[in-house]
C-alpha cells in the first residue's frame, strides 16, 4: 500500500456529471443552493457545470464562481478553443478557479468517435492545455476512457499534459469497465512510467456501470492517487458515479486497511446534504443505499435488535450521528406557535437559506401544516423550504385542487393554476383521483406527459405523516423527475407532476433563450438610419447642382 498521498482531495461533480442523470434537472437557483451546501460540507473542488452547453449553465457556473467561497470552482470544456474560452469566462470570478479540459484517448474512441491518430490526440491535448492557461493557471486534463486506453500511450499523454502545464491529471474509468485490481495497477503503472508525475496531482473519476466505482476509486488511492471525483448519492451518467458519502466514510471507517487518509468533509452533514440533493433533483435515494439510505441504520431482525441494544457496535460500524442521521424521522424543532425567526433559524441550521419572500411563503405553508399535524419534523421543514425554492422559478403554480372519488362514482378533479397574472381552471375525469388531476393539468398547460413511475412513501412517522410522491414523467424524448409532499397524497401527486412540467419548461428556455428585442430594434434603427442617409444624399446632390447652375 502506497503512502504517497495522505490528504485526499474530494472533487464534487454533482452539478455537472450528477445533473447528467436522465431526469435530474436543476434550475439556476437550485444549482447555486447546492453549491453553497457543498462548500459547507467541505469538498475541495466543485465542478459547477459545462458552460458551453447552454446560456443557463454558463450563468449558473458564473454565479457560483462569484458567490461560493472556499472550494475551487471548476468548469468543464472539451479540447476545443470555443469551449475553453467560454469556460474560462464562467469561472473567472472565483477565488480559486479551475479549468477542466478533456479529450478521449482510447483506441475505440480514436477510431470511431474522433477518427484521429495517436500523434493527433497528443498534439490537440497539448495545444488545448496551453490555450487554457491563458485563462487560468489551475488546469485539469482528463484523457477520456483512460481505463481502456493502451497503458503506454496513456503514460505518454499524461507526461505531455503535465509538460504543457496541467496541474491535475484525471484518470477516468468513463464507462465503468475496470475492476479494482486492474484499476489500481493502472495508477501504479503511471507512477512508475511517467517521469514528471510528481509535478501534478493524479485524480480519478469512476463510473458505476458494474457497481465498482467506489471500490475502483479506493484502489486508485491505495496506489498513489491524491484526488477522487464523485457525486452526492452517486448521481451521474447511466448507473452513476462513485458516491461521495461512501468514499469518505470508507476511508474514515477502514483506516486500518486504507492507511491514514483524511479529507476535509464534515461527515455530520452528509445525510442532510444527501436529502437536499435528492429533493431538488427529484432523484429518489433507494432505501437500502449505503450511508444515507432510509434503512442504513434500521434493524428488523430480532437477533440484530438484541445485539444493538446490548452493544451498538455489534451491528453498526458507523454511528448515525457520524453522518448526521437522526432517528425516528428527524428532530422535533417547532410548533404552530413558533414565529418566522424560529423557522428561519431552523432552516438555516439544515442548510436552507430562503430570501424574505420565500420565508413568508414557507411560514404560511408551515402554519397550514402545523394545523394538520401534531408534530413537525426536520424533514417536514425541508420539504416546505424545497417547495418554496421551486415555486420561485415556476411557470405554473397550483392554487386549488378538488377531487371527487369513491365506489360507484367517476373520479373527477377540478384544478386551478396560476400563470403570472392569468388564472386557469378546468376539470377532467380519470381512472382515479390522481389520474384525473394529472389529466386536468395536461389540459390546462397544453403539455402532454406520460407517467413512467409513481412512488409514494411517508416522510416522517405517524398517521398524519406527510406523504412524499416521486414521479418520473416523459414529455416526448425528455424525461423529468420531481418530488412533492403533502398530508394529502393526491395533492402531493399533482404538485410533483406540475413540478415536472415547470422543470421541462425551464430546461427548454435555458436551452433556447429568447433573443434580445433591444438588439433587434437597434439593428432595425441602424438600417433605417442608413436608408434615410442615402435618401438625403440623393435629394441634396440635385439641389447643390441647381444652385451652381444659377451662379
Amino acid at each position: 500500500m502506497s503512502t504517497r498521498k495522505k490528504r485526499i482531495s474530494i472533487f464534487d461533480t454533482t452539478l455537472r456529471d450528477g445533473e447528467q442523470s436522465p431526469g435530474a434537472s436543476l434550475d439556476h437557483r437550485e444549482k447555486v443552493e447546492i453549491a453553497h451546501q457543498l462548500a459547507a460540507l467541505g469538498v475541495d473542488v466543485i465542478e459547477a457545470g459545462f458552460p458551453i452547453a447552454s446560456p443557463g449553465d454558463f450563468n449558473a457556473v458564473r454565479e457560483i464562481a462569484e458567490t461560493v467561497k472556499g472550494p475551487e470552482i471548476c468548469g468543464l470544456a472539451r479540447c476545443v478553443n470555443a469551449d475553453i474560452a467560454r469556460c474560462g469566462e464562467a469561472v473567472a470570478p472565483a477565488e480559486k478557479p479551475r479549468l477542466h479540459v478533456f479529450l478521449a484517448t482510447s483506441a475505440i474512441h480514436r477510431k470511431f468517435k474522433l477518427r484521429k491518430a495517436r500523434n493527433e490526440i497528443l498534439k490537440q491535448a497539448v495545444a488545448s492545455i496551453k490555450y487554457a492557461r491563458r485563462f487560468c493557471s489551475n488546469i485539469e486534463f482528463s484523457p477520456e476512457d483512460a481505463s481502456r486506453t493502451e497503458p503506454d500511450f496513456l503514460a505518454q499523454v499524461v507526461e505531455a499534459a503535465i509538460d504543457a502545464g496541467a496541474t491535475t491529471i484525471n484518470i477516468p474509468d468513463t464507462v465503468g469497465y475496470a475492476v479494482p485490481a486492474e484499476f489500481g495497477a493502472l495508477i501504479s503503472y503511471l507512477f512508475e512510467n511517467v517521469p514528471n508525475i510528481d509535478d501534478g496531482v493524479i485524480s480519478v473519476h469512476c463510473h458505476n456501470d458494474l457497481g465498482l466505482a467506489v471500490a475502483n476509486s479506493l484502489a486508485a488511492v491505495e496506489n498513489g492517487a491524491g484526488a477522487i471525483e464523485c457525486t452526492i448519492n452517486g448521481l451521474g451518467e447511466r448507473a452513476g458515479n462513485a458516491a461521495l458519502e461512501e468514499i469518505v466514510m470508507a476511508m474514515k471507517t477502514r483506516a486500518d486497511q486504507l492507511g491514514d487518509l483524511t479529507t476535509g468533509v464534515k461527515t455530520e452533514k452528509l445525510v442532510p446534504v444527501s436529502h437536499m440533493v435528492s429533493r431538488l433533483t427529484g432523484m429518489q435515494v433507494q432505501r437500502n443505499k449505503a450511508i444515507v439510505g432510509a434503512n442504513a441504520f434500521a434493524h428488523s431482525s430480532g437477533v440484530h435488535q438484541d445485539g444493538v441494544i446490548k452493544k451498538r457496535a455489534t451491528y453498526e460500524i458507523i454511528t448515525p450521528e457520524d453522518v448526521g442521521c437522526r432517528h425516528e424521522g428527524g428532530e422535533i424543532v417547532l410548533s404552530k406557535l413558533s414565529g418566522k425567526h424560529g423557522l428561519k433559524r431552523a432552516l438555516s441550521r439544515m442548510g436552507m437559506d430562503l430570501n424574505d419572500d420565500e420565508l413568508v411563503g414557507a411560514y404560511e405553508s408551515f402554519i397550514d401544516l402545523a394545523d394538520k399535524k401534531k408534530v413537525i419534523y426536520d424533514d417536514d421543514l425541508l420539504l416546505i423550504a424545497s417547495e418554496q425554492m421551486v415555486d420561485a422559478s415556476s411557470v405554473y403554480k397550483l392554487e386549488h385542487l378538488h377531487v371527487s372519488a369513491g365506489t360507484g362514482t367517476v373520479p373527477t378533479a377540478t384544478v386551478r393554476l396560476r400563470k403570472g397574472e392569468d388564472v386557469l381552471q378546468d376539470a377532467a375525469c380519470g381512472d382515479g383521483p390522481v389520474d384525473a388531476a394529472l389529466k386536468t393539468i395536461d389540459r390546462l398547460t397544453g403539455i402532454q406527459g406520460r407517467l413512467l413511475d409513481f412512488a409514494l412513501q411517508a416522510v416522517t412517522v405517524g398517521k398524519d405523516a406527510m406523504g412524499e410522491v416521486h414521479l418520473s414523467v416523459a414529455f416526448g424524448k425528455d424525461v423529468v423527475n420531481a418530488k412533492a409532499a403533502s398530508t394529502d397524497i393526491v395533492e402531493a401527486g399533482a404538485k410533483a407532476y406540475l413540478s415536472c412540467v415547470n422543470r421541462l419548461l425551464t430546461n427548454r428556455e435555458s436551452q433556447n433563450p429568447p433573443k434580445r428585442k433591444s438588439a433587434r430594434k437597434k439593428t432595425k434603427a441602424k438600417k433605417a438610419a442608413g436608408k434615410n442617409a442615402v435618401r438625403k444624399k440623393t435629394v441634396r446632390k440635385p439641389a447643390k447642382k441647381a444652385a451652381r447652375r444659377k451662379k
